[in-house]
């Protein structure tokens, strides 16, 4: 019996967006077990906590079913993703990729990646042409600014989104 392949689809996930949410649906096609690993970055300013980005996660793949639920396990980590990927027995790292910037940054990662594992592989999949323009970073600055986050996140992540931009502006008196 050939061993079962185990993906890892890291990211900051702050928020996820509709894009995130597509490619964990089709890495789930090719892998036996995908992890979605919720990076701690402590050298970014997240709009939400990392169990929030967890649950957020988790409520994401759990409303879109399509039984992909069974074989998706969503965990928060820290540290070198190549430590990460041998601790979850990743044969597979799973990356997205938006446009020519981005596969610039995931050629470099990818090199250095070989380098510290040459046994984990990695796996590009190009974003659906109605999510190749999405990231977070816009979401997060399209709701700042109060605009409609609703073409490029969920309807849950949307209210999850609009409610803490609410509490930050709150929290700063505006």
């Amino acid at each position: 019996m050939a061993t079962p392949l185990v993906g890892l689809y890291p990211g900051s996930f702050d928020p996820i967006t509709n894009g995130h949410t597509d490619v964990i649906k089709r890495a789930a096609k090719i892998c036996d077990r995908l992890v979605v690993g919720v990076a701690i970055n402590t050298g970014k300013d997240p709009m939400f906590t990392i169990e929030e980005r967890v649950e957020i996660v988790k409520e994401e793949i759990l409303a879109h079913g399509h039984g992909i639920e069974a074989k998706v396990e969503v965990l928060a980590f820290r540290g070198l993703l190549m430590h990460y990927a041998r601790e979850v027995g990743a044969r597979i790292i799973v990356r997205g990729l938006r446009a020519v910037t981005d596969f610039d940054y995931e050629f470099q990662m990818t090199g250095m990646n070989a380098r510290l594992d040459p046994d984990i592989e990695t796996v590009f999949l190009m974003a659906s042409e109605k999510h190749q323009f999405i990231s977070s970073r816009l979401v997060k600055e399209v709701g700042i600014l109060g605009g409609d986050v609703r073409p490029f996140v969920s309807s849950r992540v949307a209210e999850h989104l609009v409610k803490r931009i609410a509490e930050r502006e709150a929290a700063r008196g505006e």
